[in-house]
């Protein structure tokens, strides 16, 4: 059987998935409003992070159903906020999820849902709308972005419109008028200038912002009449010798930066190693959206910072399971990846190993995104760090995966690479490299075509290996990869007509570490397993080379383990 490096998490089968979807479905048309409302409230804990179940639910029909509970003016408000926290989260699976929403009219009602006096529901429909908009599917006539449409704001009396909300008693109007302009004046100098001579109960606009500026407002609203600032001084509306404005913005730049890098290092140490503190930084408002925005950063500390925080945030399997992949995490992940000082790049590919875990729903994505011709740059890196993360990345992406990603992996790397990686002079390397192996070189039909045409290469590369002075944990990978290889059909012809190899096996089957003669009695079992063809001639080869006398003798071995695995292999004379 061949040895895998990661015990896999089994999910369940696809009719399983798709007999609890439709109960879901079924619970939303329930006489009662109090079982309808407990069913959106479980829909909506079934579909966290899990896309599969988002598109079944949208193909038995729950878009439609969930758009006419929210329209419903007998649906309390408690059920139309939890319809739109659902409509929300199907909005962020797949882009046909998105499609299937727009084809449904989702945008009118959630419009519509914005008229409602509870501010919970009208939060909920806006980060439903957030996230469609946000969608490269949407249409874009729809979105207001770009010279064109600001222009369409402008003339429609946005400026004026807005500016009085910058005076509001809520925080939340002050900072969404904030980010209006913000938004209105980038690379708009009609705009900018515009905004200059702007008065807001008696007092120029410039003039607010800088108020805005001061240090005992929250950091969101500095960073943010900031930019307003600079965006009206690149317009040229503000001189960039006014030493009130741009000396002040300058310098609360600086501090904004500083206080978000101090931030981001904070909750990546907090989080380091208490999955209940991720937990409760994860669900802290916005807290995702803002670290993720951080990777787009123009200060490397911040990126930096802001990158060991994902990271530290990624040690969770629920967190990856959940809201890296409802914040699509990866894709501004793979934007640092392409180009980032070496300081960004060894904790940013640290994180994509943790991404490209089994069990992430990132992985796949992230595989499409082209991740493979990265990760084996990654590993020609003169920096031993980089080379672990690449190798390590591509050890967990060939975990259980299909031939075409296997192929894909050694296609890109190079058997001339994948030889130098093994004779790296970093320990760590050397072990992710022979990890890569072992996953490359498992399920039968893989390691048999694997070994077909790399075979003779691989095999002199165990040779070396095992003749090396290597340190037992070494000597243990490669043998467990003749393990998986002796586990191959016709693979194992390669182990049986090479003396030297069959040699260095049973020499450590006698080795006075254990480790190292468990690992060979793997490969000894597969290779005599009497259910198989020529298991005969094979276990009459090694009966002859006195493999069965060192199994006697293991049989009575101290160690239970090594005991029993003697014992089950000596059955298999007997049979």
């Amino acid at each position: 059987m061949a040895c895998l490096l990661e015990t896999p998490i089994r999910m369940s089968v696809l009719s399983e998935v798709t007999a609890s979807s439709r109960h879901y479905v079924d619970r939303l048309f329930d006489p009662d409003p109090q079982k309808v409302l407990q069913g959106v409230i479980d829909m909506k804990n079934a579909v966290i992070g899990n896309n599969k179940q988002k598109a079944n639910l949208i193909v038995l029909g729950a878009v439609p159903r969930l758009l006419y509970l929210l329209q419903q003016e007998t649906s309390t408000t408690e059920l139309k906020t939890e319809c739109a926290v659902v409509l929300g989260s199907l909005a962020m699976g797949t882009e046909n999820n998105v499609k299937s929403l727009l084809d449904c009219h989702i945008i009118p009602a959630l419009l519509q849902g914005l008229l409602s006096p509870d501010l919970k529901f009208i939060e909920a429909c806006l980060r439903c709308l957030r996230t469609i908009f946000t969608s490269p599917v949407t249409p874009e006539e729809l979105l207001y972005t770009g010279p064109d449409h600001q222009t369409i704001l402008f003339n429609h009396g946005a400026v004026q419109n807005i500016a009085h909300l910058l005076t509001s008693l809520s925080y939340k109007v002050r900072m969404q008028a904030l980010k209006c302009f913000s938004v209105l004046a980038f690379e708009n100098p009609q705009v900018s200038m515009t905004l200059v001579n702007v008065l807001v109960d008696g007092e120029l606009l410039p003039q607010i912002f800088v108020k805005m500026l001061q240090r005992d407002k929250p950091i969101e609203m500095q960073l943010t009449s900031a930019k307003c600032l600079t965006y009206m001084c690149r317009a040229g509306a503000i001189r960039t010798d006014d030493n009130c404005i741009v000396l002040k913005l300058d310098h609360d730049l600086k501090h904004a930066h500083e206080l978000r890098q101090a931030a981001f290092k904070l909750y990546a140490s907090l989080g380091a190693n208490d999955e209940d503190i991720r937990k409760k930084i994860i669900e802290t408002e916005n807290m995702m959206d803002r670290i993720v925005t951080g990777l787009s950063e123009s200060s490397v500390k911040v990126r930096l910072a802001a990158v060991r925080c994902l990271h530290s945030l990624s040690r969770s399997v629920q967190q990856l399971r959940t809201s890296f992949q409802d914040h699509a995490v990866w894709k501004p992940l793979m934007k640092v990846l392409q180009n980032a000082p070496d300081e960004i790049l060894v904790v940013a590919s640290s994180m994509l190993c943790n991404l490209l875990l089994e069990f992430s729903p990132s992985k796949e994505p992230i595989l499409e995104s082209g991740a493979v011709e990265l990760l084996c740059g990654l590993t020609q890196s003169e920096n031993p760090a980089l080379r672990v993360n690449g190798i390590w990345a591509l050890m967990n992406m060939a975990f259980q995966a299909e031939q075409k990603i296997k192929a894909d992996i050694l296609r890109s790397l190079s058997t001339e690479q994948l030889f130098r990686l093994l004779s790296d002079s970093d320990l760590n390397v050397l072990m992710k490299t022979l990890g890569l192996l072992r996953n490359l070189l498992s399920t039968r039909p893989h390691i048999d075509k694997i070994m077909s045409t790399h075979g003779k290469q691989i095999m002199q590369a165990v040779t070396l290996i095992l003749e090396g002075e290597h340190n037992i944990e070494v000597k243990e990978q490669t043998l467990c990869i003749l393990a998986n290889i002796a586990d191959g059909t016709t693979a194992k012809d390669l182990i049986m007509t090479n003396d030297d190899i069959l040699q260095k096996i049973k020499y450590y089957m006698g080795h006075s570490h254990v480790k190292l003669q468990l690992a060979a009695m793997f490969c000894i079992s597969n290779l005599i397993w009497n259910e198989e063809e020529g298991s005969q001639e094979r276990q009459d080869k090694l009966r002859d080379m006195g493999i069965v006398d060192i199994l006697h003798k293991l049989s009575q071995s101290p160690d239970s383990n090594l005991c029993d695995k003697a014992k089950t292999a000596l059955q298999q004379y007997l049979a």
